[in-house]
């Protein structure tokens, strides 16, 4: 036990370090860990390394809030986290936001941890019910998106097509961000400009063009200058807002957990409805907990006794080395979750520390620079001139929304559109019909 306690904190600890380079994926670095644990002599048996994965994914859900909120560099489970971040951080209370996504995920390792004794039968019994049902289920969640995106005209414009035009603009560039960013996916799936070596990672260039350069660039453009923070000792939240804001996040992240493609951004947008959120407090609080049940439950999803459910990019990358579903193995993993997770709030307190002490010494602008010349240095690294030009083609469709005013999360039709068409059959024939298959 003490020796899993030990690896997983290794997790945590790598999970810190790397968190601090925005938009780099916890799959990314996975993929680089498995690449080197596989070679001859390995001291990491299977086992270990998903103790290691453990810490090291339930670490990057808690921590990856700081880049999103003090450096404005989002990935697909933080794009929401933005704005309301934002927003504190021109008041001064960047600290408080990121404190409150952290309570949220502390709520939801406590989600995991009380669901433990009945996940097993629970998910053999969803499995069973919704297994023919995936592919409308994913349909029924892109309608909602596209058509839940309310218009965001200004009501000023002259009577007839104008003033229709004020109010169908914002609702025409999401739904043309959603569609461009399918095709882009469809592309990838099928004919993806990176090196094979690195086929594992092929969304990592697109998902950083869609979410990541475009913060950027909108901060370096609009030259915010970011108010002296203030490092708050007290929340001016109830215990009712964090149960509420941790239930909603609870119900979006099991969601996104069991179903595929769905993320945890996405769960949370679509239980955060369903539970009418209004309060940004409540709704940083069910991104945290949403972002750990999306990313930590649905690995634990692989160690659950008789299930054999393998859930989200860490399960699917670990299944080829090793496979256990025995409930010692479960309960292990459970208590390397919840080992990390309250080992990742108090470094999460320490990251948003530093990150202030940074803003205080270093320019916004130059952060934001030095951040965007990061992320192409890792992107031109890992992936070549192939990787920089999907990022560079997938950053024109994701400045689509900054501009027009509509939802970023429709830049997530790269990986809902191609796997929804794929589940109803349709993918292999769009893809003959655009040239992609021969």
């Amino acid at each position: 036990m003490v020796r899993n306690l030990l690896i997983a904190a290794a997790g945590v600890l790598l999970a810190t370090l790397f968190s601090w380079v925005p938009g780099l994926h916890v799959y990314s670095v996975a993929g680089l860990v498995i690449l080197v644990t596989a070679a001859p002599g390995n001291p990491l048996p299977p086992d270990r390394l998903a103790t290691f994965f453990l810490g090291l994914v339930t670490a990057y859900a808690t921590l990856n809030t700081v880049p999103s909120i003090f450096f404005s560099a989002p990935d697909d489970s933080t794009v929401f986290v933005v704005r309301p971040g934002q927003k504190y951080l021109l008041q001064s209370r960047g600290y408080e936001a990121a404190l409150l996504s952290g309570i949220g995920s502390l709520g939801g390792v406590a989600v995991l941890v009380l669901l433990t004794p009945v996940a097993p039968a629970l998910c053999s019994t969803l499995r069973s019910l919704l297994q023919s049902h995936l592919h409308w289920v994913l349909w029924a969640v892109i309608a909602y998106l596209l058509l839940s995106e309310w218009p965001k005209g200004s009501h000023r414009a002259p009577a007839g097509w104008r003033r229709w035009w004020d109010g169908w603009r914002s609702l025409t560039a999401g739904l043309v961000t959603f569609f461009l960013s399918g095709l882009l996916g469809l592309i990838l799936f099928y004919r993806s400009l990176v090196p094979v070596d690195v086929a594992y990672q092929a969304l990592f260039p697109a998902f950083l063009g869609l979410f990541a350069v475009p913060s950027i660039l909108q901060a370096l453009i609009s030259q915010v200058t970011i108010p002296r923070q203030h490092v708050a000792r007290t929340l001016d939240v109830t215990p009712g807002l964090i149960a509420r804001g941790t239930l909603a996040g609870a119900l979006g992240g099991l969601f996104a957990a069991f179903f595929p493609v769905v993320t945890g951004g996405i769960g949370a947008l679509l239980a955060g409805h369903a539970t009418a959120q209004q309060d940004d407090r409540t709704f940083l609080i069910s991104q945290g907990a949403s972002k750990l049940i999306y990313y930590s439950g649905a690995f634990l999803l692989f160690f659950v006794p008789r299930l054999h459910l393998t859930r989200g990019g860490m399960a699917s990358m670990l299944s080829g080395y090793w496979s256990a579903h025995t409930p010692r193995a479960y309960l292990l993993a459970v208590t390397a979750v919840l080992f990390s997770g309250l080992l990742s709030f108090f470094s999460l307190l320490l990251m948003a520390r530093a990150a202030i002490r940074l803003l205080s010494v270093v320019s916004y602008r130059w952060i934001n620079l030095g951040t965007l010349i990061v992320l192409l240095t890792v992107l031109m690294t890992t992936m070549g001139w192939g990787g920089l030009l999907i990022c560079l083609v997938a950053t024109g469709i994701g400045l689509i929304p900054l501009f027009w005013g509509s939802r970023r999360v429709n830049g997530m039709g790269v990986l809902l559109l191609p796997l929804a068409l794929n589940m109803v059959g349709w993918g292999g024939a769009i893809a003959r019909w655009l040239g992609l298959l021969r």
